[in-house]
């Protein structure tokens, strides 16, 4: 049956709340019996799909959805039910047991909030315990450091107290003492230890002066030196003393570089020292390599040392010295030459020259800084203590190096740990006492200090010990030091003695092995100085000429006297000068005998110590005076009343007023005294001795003299005996192109161990560098021979190498003195001693009559030249080779001709041989009037004699060894008349060897002060403004030209006029340089080289340089040069006031020539003859100074004196000179010109005219000297050949 459900469903369907019914539905409460059937009908139903009635009506599809949803709700609701009253139970009983729970838990948080309050407290607690823990231990560690601090650093706090304290007055002189060392560092590094005190003394006191803070004691070590570099220094070499340690502070501290004058060679050894180890380069201007050198040292700034230099600097390293550097990209560059290069600030330049005394021009002065490297007495002393210790005590002395290179090390250390110490304590922050690295640091640092401290003090005490035992060879040290000093001034009077310090010391060194031995110390000491003294004597006089030897046995003595405060400087420096003074206000108490110069120096001298009353004693005693005047061997006689107690340098000081003829004797009796006789014996000349002393690499030099010729003869000889003759010896004369030939045989004989002779060095000065660079980088040891020598000879020249001089071994063989000894040379060298020369002529009698006669004349003009003007007016090299010509031309004329050819001999020998070398025509006239005695008819006589007396005569004809023994025989010394001259002529001689002795003493001695304790200063203000107040005012030339005008009858006029123009020129010089002197004494102006020279000259009395450039000839000392002048000026001015005097003082002219023509002018005018026709006769007239009226013709003239001879005023003739009287003042001579073709000239000596009694002057274009002036005849007995050989002439003044 079908169900119908239509009605029912549109009436549900029409109700408005149908769909609301379904929205709130019971479906918890669905009727089971519902649910059954819909299960069973509906549910599984395939029509009852969704999907199915969508396709009828979208509405029912809600519905059938609707329905499923409630089933599928119902079949979960009836399981889930149960289980939701289940659980709804269960809740209810989780409800009951949650609130117990929950209050448990509040009792739990109660109990827990406790005890976590608890632990925090505990927390707290042990935190707090930890920190306290930990603070003790810090603090037990503070105290600890804090201990080790006071303990360490405490011996430091009263040392760096101090040293705070004394930085803070350093501190505040720092301005004065900087600005001192500034000035020290850039101007007085040239100048010597006692001037760069003086220099700084006065700063100092200027300082003090201007208030600026300043050291007392201002050192420039205190202000600029480092003590551990200083250490450092002196460890490499630098001498000890303070003024080297000084000229090492300027090295390092200036900011151009150094050019250290540097003659021993100290500085160059320092600086190869000190830079050994930064890669020191080593250049001289003469390696060709040296600008490559520099380049290099430039860019890796290496340190360079430039040896040798001279006086003037390449150019090339101009801009190294001027520092000139320019930046490119931050970079620095130089340009040298055409490159350009990198330039490091590392780079060091030093330049050191050997040069003694060089003198460098301004441009290159400012360019470097000059520094005076010379060893100083000090730093000498103890480089000679440390030797003599080392060898009398070698163990203390090596102790003590040890010593003082331990003490170096250790006082490094200490200022690094010192350097250490502060730097922790100034990086420190916060407190010191929690940094552990620095306490350690510290507290090591101490411990070490400590340690090094004691050291210190230990070594201190040996030091001291060894010091002590040292001190006791000081004698040894400052005498030998001495010596050296008064070595090394020898330079200053010959440039080839020249010694080197390594060489001292090498002697000193062997006198110390050589001398005897004691145990007792000045025993010991006593023998050391003997034998080195004596050393140094024979080594240093082997190599001086024999005029030095005295010279160097008299400064010797002085020095060490001096060393020993045994001489008075003021007596000293008046025997060498005699005091200078312008006038003599005291009249001359025996102006009979003692000469208004003698005179002078007694008053002088009276104002010496321990000579006050002298001239008093004179004026009162002239007769007891008189006898010392007289005696022959015045040095050897005691002096009247108190005086005969004189002793030493006073007692010569007499002689010198007296007879200053006698004080080489007596020179030599004062050295003798007190050095021993030794010291007045030179040792002979030893040419074994010599070459023992020489090596491969030390070369022998032969200093010449004339007329020596050593490789000739005894060097030949030495070389055969050596087994070094012939080939083995390769001799070669230096010249022109001759250089690199010398070379070529140097290189060739260093390797086959043969000789070089290279002769007359001094004739190839431009190539003596190139020889330098061979001696030192050619011969050395590495590669020559031992057998090799290299020998040189060579005239004394400036231009010699100072290196190979100071190295080599220096020897003079001068001819012997002497006729005897001239004579027994010639015998006995080659040709004569050959005996096949000596027989080899036909006409044997004659022949060997000739040729003694020969041998003899040429020992004549020798021996002449050591009188002086007397013997020869210019001193002419007469040697060897003169000899041997003559000889043989004798030999050649005689087997050729039958007559003995006397005129053509003569005209050979007289003329050519030895008149060749004669310039000047008086000279040449007495060499014929002396060759006459011997190429004459006479010397064929038997026993013909050669001079007054019965020694010297032709010794008869026989065999050689005859001729030998009679020159054996000849006395030692012959006496004046064998040469021709007067006894006299031996006074002449030995007053000149006297002052040839002072001058070569004077030339090596520093500026002396003058006498009185006055600084040489005052003494030449005082002096200048003497001179300057007694100087008169210019002549008016304009108010002379109105007065004398230029006319035809009076050449009188124009000889005025030009004498004044010449003596104003001269007068204006002497002005100004004396004003300019007295200013630059006081600094008002610079004082040039031109003043310096003038002071210098005026300190010693001598005629300033400046001025005799401007004067007339003089010889005169100073004094007696401006008495002089003063008198020629007062001779014109009374011309000018009271018209032509009646008698011309000859001697008062400037230019004489010109008064002489002056009077044949007037004369020839005023006879109308031809001037060149007119000569002179010469009238002596009996008055002496004054005459009434003018001559009718010519000129009376005064101020001659007659030297050689005298005029005998009975006779009026020339006669022989009374003894000891060396010049005669003519009378007034009548000047009568006339026709000198009408002239008789009979029985009359041609008797030249000098105006100084040097005789010599320059050739002038008359032919004559420009010492000459005419020639006088006076009347003579004698044939004029006597008064030729005397050398007699007039001089127009004295030398006093």
């Amino acid at each position: 049956m079908i169900e119908d459900y239509w009605g029912v469903s549109r009436k549900i369907l029409g109700d408005l709340k149908f769909l609301e019914s379904l929205k709130t539905y019971d479906k918890d409460n669905i009727p089971p019996a519902i649910m059954k059937r819909i299960r069973e009908r509906f549910i599984d139903h395939p029509d009852f799909q969704p999907a199915v009635i969508k396709n009828v009506s979208s509405a029912c599809e809600g519905l059938c959805k609707w329905v499923r949803a409630m089933e599928v709700y119902d079949r979960v609701a009836k399981v889930v039910a149960p289980k939701r009253e289940r659980l709804r139970e269960a809740e209810g009983k989780l409800g009951t047991q949650m609130k117990k729970l929950n209050q448990k838990r509040a009792e739990l948080k109660l109990v827990e909030d406790r005890l976590q309050a608890l632990n925090d407290d505990f927390e707290d607690m042990n935190t707090k315990k930890k920190t306290l823990e930990e603070n003790i231990e810090i603090c037990s560690q503070k105290l600890i450091r804090a201990e080790k601090l006071i303990s360490g650093l405490g011996g430091e706090k009263d040392r760096w107290t101090e040293a705070a304290r004394q930085l803070e007055i350093r501190y505040i002189d720092l301005t004065g003492d900087v600005l001192l060392s500034s000035g020290t560092v850039a101007y007085l590094g040239a100048f010597t230890v006692d001037y760069r005190a003086r220099c700084q003394k006065q700063w100092l006191a200027q300082c003090k002066e201007k208030v600026i803070p300043s050291s007392s004691d201002f050192s420039l070590s205190n202000t600029l030196g480092d003590p551990v570099k200083i250490r450092a220094w002196q460890i490499a070499g630098l001498p000890v003393d303070s003024f080297s340690i000084d000229n090492g502070i300027i090295v390092s501290n200036s900011r151009r570089w150094a050019l250290m004058i540097d003659p021993q060679g100290q500085a160059n050894k320092w600086i190869k020292n000190m830079e050994k180890t930064n890669k020191l380069s080593i250049i001289k201007f003469s390696d060709a390599t040296y600008v490559r050198t520099l380049e290099n040292a430039l860019q890796l700034g290496t340190p360079v040392l430039l040896e040798n230099v001279g006086e003037e600097l390449d150019a090339f390293i101009e801009p190294i010295l001027l520092k000139s550097t320019f930046r490119q990209q931050g970079v620095e560059y130089m340009r040298l030459g055409e490159n350009i290069i990198e330039y490091s600030r590392d780079f060091k330049l030093y330049i050191t020259t050997r040069l003694r005394n060089p003198h460098y021009l301004p441009e290159v002065a400012m360019k470097v800084c000059l520094l005076n490297f010379m060893i100083t007495p000090l730093g000498l002393q103890d480089q000679l203590l440390g030797i003599v210790a080392a060898k009398e005590k070698p163990e203390l002395e090596e102790k003590k190096n040890e010593l003082i290179v331990e003490s170096a090390k250790n006082k490094k250390q200490l200022k690094e740990i010192e350097d250490k110490i502060l730097e922790v304590l100034s990086l420190s922050e916060g407190n010191i006492l929690e940094d552990e690295t620095a306490i350690k640091i510290l507290s090591s640092s101490k411990l070490l200090s400590e340690e090094i401290s004691e050291k210190q003090e230990i070594a201190s005490v040996t030091e001291t010990q060894i010091d002590e035992t040292r001190m006791g060879y000081k004698p040894v040290a400052v005498h030998s030091a001495t010596i050296f000093f008064c070595i090394s001034d020898l330079a200053n009077i010959e440039p080839m003695y020249q010694y080197s310090l390594a060489w001292f010391i090498n002697l000193y060194v062997h006198s110390l092995a050589d001398s005897s031995k004691s145990k007792e110390l000045d025993l010991r000491i006593e023998y050391i100085i003997g034998h080195f003294t004596l050393s140094i004597y024979n080594h240093v006089c082997r190599s001086l000429f024999e005029k030095d030897k005295l010279l160097f046995s008299l400064l010797l003595t002085i020095s060490l006297m001096k060393e020993k405060k045994q001489i008075n400087e003021e007596v000293w420096s008046f025997l060498l000068t005699g005091g200078v003074a312008l006038d003599n206000p005291f009249p001359n108490p025996a102006p009979e005998w003692l000469s208004e110069k003698a005179w002078a120096e007694v008053v002088r001298a009276s104002a010496l110590p321990r000579m006050k009353g002298l001239k008093e004693h004179l004026e009162q005693n002239p007769e007891e005076w008189r006898l010392i005047y007289d005696s022959t061997l015045p040095h050897e006689e005691n002096f009247p009343g108190n005086w005969k107690f004189l002793k030493g340098l006073e007692r010569m000081v007499i002689l010198r007023c007296l007879r200053p003829d006698k004080i080489i004797p007596a020179i030599r009796d004062f050295i003798a005294e007190h050095m021993g006789d030794v010291y007045i014996e030179a040792p002979t000349f030893d040419l074994q001795g010599s070459y023992n002393d020489s090596s491969c690499c030390v070369p022998l030099i032969f200093v010449l003299s004339p007329g020596a010729d050593p490789m000739a003869g005894k060097g030949r000889m030495f070389a055969e005996d050596l087994g070094m003759g012939g080939a083995r010896t390769q001799t070669i004369s230096l010249g022109q192109g001759q250089g690199s030939i010398a070379a070529k045989m140097i290189n060739t004989a260093i390797k086959d161990g043969t000789w070089v002779v290279l002769q007359n060095c001094h004739l190839a000065t431009s190539w003596m560098p190139m020889l330098e660079k061979i001696c030192e980088e050619v011969i050395v040891p590495e590669s020559t021979n031992i057998r090799f020598r290299l020998w040189l000879t060579s005239y004394p020249t400036e231009k010699f190498p100072v290196s190979i001089l100071q190295n080599g071994i220096k020897m003079t063989n001068e001819p012997p003195k002497g006729l005897r000894a001239n004579l027994l040379r010639s015998y006995l060298n080659d040709p004569i001693s050959d005996p096949v020369f000596f027989q080899s002529c036909t006409k044997a009698v004659m022949w060997q009559k000739l040729l003694f006669g020969l041998c003899f004349f040429h020992a004549i003009v020798q021996e002449r030249r050591n009188f002086g003007p007397l013997g020869w007016n210019i001193p002419y090299e007469f040697n060897e080779s003169d000899l041997r010509i003559s000889m043989r031309q004798i030999q050649m004329f005689l087997n050729d001709y039958k007559e003995v050819p006397f005129e053509a001999l003569t005209y050979l020998t007289g003329e050519c041989n030895y008149g060749g070398r004669v310039t000047d025509d008086k000279d040449r006239r007495l060499l014929l009037s002396l060759l006459s005695t011997f190429y004459c008819k006479e010397i064929e006589e038997n026993h013909y004699h050669l001079a007054p007396g019965d020694i010297y005569y032709v010794p008869p004809h026989g065999p050689y060894q005859s001729y030998i023994d009679y020159l054996r025989n000849l006395p030692i010394t012959a006496h004046p008349e064998v040469f021709g001259l007067h006894e006299n002529a031996d006074i002449t001689k030995d007053n000149q060897e006297t002052n040839q002795l002072f001058q070569g003493v004077l030339l090596t001695l520093p500026r002396q002060s003058g006498g009185s304790g006055k600084s040489p200063q005052e003494v030449i203000e005082e002096l200048a403004q003497d001179i300057l107040s007694k100087l008169p005012d210019d002549f008016d030339l304009e108010v002379v030209v109105k007065l004398y005008p230029v006319v035809y009858e009076e050449s009188m006029n124009t000889v005025l006029r030009q004498e004044l123009i010449r003596f104003n020129r001269l007068t204006k010089v002497v002005r100004r340089s004396l004003i300019n002197l007295g200013r630059a004494i006081k600094g008002q102006v610079l004082m040039s080289s031109e003043l310096e020279d003038v002071f210098s000259s005026m300190i010693v009395g001598k005629v300033p340089a400046m001025w005799m450039a401007k004067s007339y000839p003089s010889l005169k000392p100073l004094g007696g040069y401006v008495a002089d002048l003063l008198a020629r000026l007062a001779f014109f001015q009374e011309w000018i006031d009271h018209g032509p005097p009646v008698v011309f003082w000859i001697s008062g002219f400037y230019f004489t020539q010109s008064f002489l023509t002056g009077v044949s002018q007037n004369y020839a005018r005023k006879y109308t003859i031809p001037i060149d026709h007119i000569g002179f006769e010469f009238e002596v007239t009996t008055q002496e100074t004054v005459m009434e009226s003018n001559p009718e013709d010519g000129a009376y003239i005064k101020g001659l004196f007659l030297e050689g001879a005298r005029w005998d005023r009975k006779t009026k003739q020339i006669g022989e000179s009374f003894p000891k009287i060396l010049y005669d003042p003519l009378p007034i001579i009548w000047l009568k010109p006339g026709e000198s073709a009408m002239f008789l000239h009979q029985n009359i000596y041609m008797c030249p005219v000098y105006k100084t009694s040097a005789r010599r002057g320059i050739l002038s274009t008359t032919g004559h000297s420009t010492n000459y002036v005419l020639s006088i005849e006076l009347p003579t007995d004698r044939p004029q050949k006597h008064w030729i050989n005397r050398g007699v002439a007039s001089l127009c003044q004295l030398d006093n």
